[in-house]
């Protein structure tokens, strides 16, 4: 039978720490989060925002902060590297990481995020509209 990601056991890894600029980087977030989970926003309405992620080979999007429950879709084939913690906020949960793209092409994501969630949507900084 062949495994899959239910019956297969979780590879043991121990963390390894971060470097100083990246944990640096994270903390600057945990007192300022930032809630641009993407390179561009492309739509926004009362239930959703959708977003893409764009970078080119070596370029990383920073520390972002997901509290709105979301999926996204790989458009690329890519390889990337990400840090990420998880927390909690009101009756919801959080994610916060970034992503650096580790491959030759170009990366990109579309994610979709829901605002009817446990978590209230955060505002976007000024500037930030749909493309």
């Amino acid at each position: 039978m062949a495994q899959s990601s239910v019956n297969r056991p979780p590879d043991k890894k121990e963390a390894s720490p971060w470097p100083a600029d990246i944990a640096a980087e994270f903390e600057c977030e945990s007192k300022n989060p930032n809630p641009c989970v993407g390179t561009t926003l492309l739509s926004e309405n009362e239930r959703t925002r959708v977003w893409i992620i764009r970078l080119a080979p070596g370029e990383r999007l920073g520390f972002h902060r997901h509290v709105l429950d979301y999926f996204w879709i790989a458009i690329s084939s890519c390889r990337g590297r990400a840090h990420l913690r998880h927390g909690r906020v009101g009756k919801g949960e959080f994610t916060v990481h970034d992503l650096e793209n580790m491959g030759d092409h170009e990366m990109v994501f579309v994610t979709v995020e829901f605002k009817d969630s446990a978590n209230m949507a955060m505002a976007l900084p000024s500037g930030v509209t749909p493309q």
